[in-house]
């Protein structure tokens, strides 16, 4: 009997489920510093948009603004352990996504100058309330952490444990500069198994630069009412990953709205614009390929027809096959699985980074 406990103890602390006891201390983590966010939301610090300004939008598209997708805080502590405990919204979990990165935590760490993971926070079926022990018996000393919020669910409360006699506090965000993405599902973090590994947050991590995460599940249809929302963002530049969502007559719509309008307030600032992948079920779908092909066509037109009519500092990022030619890249025919997500950190990260580069932001 002693044995089955010892065992039972074991697989607890293994998978970070050791039950948090009253030797933690706990801080709200709005006291720390929050990354990631591009404007200030008074009705919930984790919101990215404030949507209460911004009432004009389609109604899912601020549902999904209160998500905190890409949104990180950072802090520092000499604690061994570090646990968390956190509310959600319960929004129910999709059937692509991990639920770690739907509504659970990612633990990143600074190990010599580099961002390794560190420990999940695996939130509790048909719960909303969760706590969960992230990371055990760390090296002595102090060490930096960046804790990602859940992609797909709004956060309610967060609070940071630590070990009774340690500290912890707020450390300046790692990031410099402020991209904006703006885009679809994919750009979001569908289907990555975790927060931290959706494609802002990885190239974040890589560069240093601040990729702002604005995707939209299904909604970045590049809507009059987000254009005027986007202007507002005070960025160095601006990244349009958002082909995957509208139809290719929306695309013709809405496209010279969208840029314009970024131009005229940010009359300095590079727009990047991303053309899509094929999707994965275009490869068989006949219907899936006539349709992401007329996507492509409209968006390559918008751009051509934009940068004739003078509009300048505007780049197009063709699509080199990002999630690879070998049909392992995408988790449900449309979206990255982490393989697919590496691919295309891959290929996106250098020219971006080569377009920002001639404008001073490295």
């Amino acid at each position: 009997m002693k044995h089955k406990i010892l065992i039972t103890l074991f697989l607890f602390v293994s998978a970070g489920l050791l039950p948090i006891n009253a030797e933690m201390k706990y801080v709200e983590a709005s006291r720390l510093t929050l990354v990631g966010k591009a404007m200030s939301t008074p009705e919930n610090v984790y919101h990215r948009v404030d949507t209460a300004k911004y009432n004009d939008m389609p109604i899912p598209v601020k549902d999904l603004f209160t998500y905190s997708a890409g949104l990180a805080v950072c802090f520092k502590t000499n604690s061994a352990t570090v646990a968390v405990r956190w509310t959600t919204k319960g929004k129910e979990v999709m059937g692509n996504m991990t639920p770690i990165a739907h509504r659970g935590l990612d633990l990143y760490m600074c190990d010599d100058g580099a961002w390794i993971p560190v420990g999940v926070g695996t939130p509790r079926a048909g719960e909303v309330r969760h706590e969960s022990t992230l990371a055990q018996c760390l090296a002595p000393g102090e060490h930096k952490f960046l804790l990602y919020l859940p992609l797909f669910d709004e956060i309610v409360s967060l609070e940071v444990g630590v070990e009774d006699d340690a500290f912890i506090e707020a450390e300046s965000s790692p990031f410099r500069h402020t991209i904006l993405m703006y885009g679809s599902s994919i750009l979001h973090g569908a289907c990555a198994s975790r927060a931290g590994w959706a494609y802002p947050a990885r190239m974040s991590r890589n560069t240093g630069i601040n990729f702002v995460n604005f995707g939209l599940s299904g909604c970045g249809k590049m809507e009059a009412t987000v254009a005027d929302m986007l202007k507002d963002v005070e960025a160095d530049a601006f990244v349009l990953d958002c082909m995957p969502n509208p139809s290719p007559e929306e695309i013709r719509e809405r496209t010279q709205y969208l840029v314009n309008t970024i131009r005229e307030h940010h009359p300095n600032a590079p727009i990047i614009m991303i053309e899509t992948y094929m999707y994965e079920s275009g490869y068989s779908n006949r219907q899936v390929q006539e349709f992401c092909r007329n996507q492509g066509k409209a968006f390559i037109e918008q751009y051509e027809l934009l940068r004739e009519q003078g509009v300048e500092d505007l780049y197009l990022i063709r699509d080199n096959h990002a999630i690879g030619v070998d049909h392992e890249g995408s988790s449900d025919g449309t979206h990255p699985n982490d393989l697919g997500f590496d691919r295309m950190v891959k290929q996106y990260q250098p020219q971006i980074l080569e377009i920002l580069k001639k404008y001073g932001i490295e």
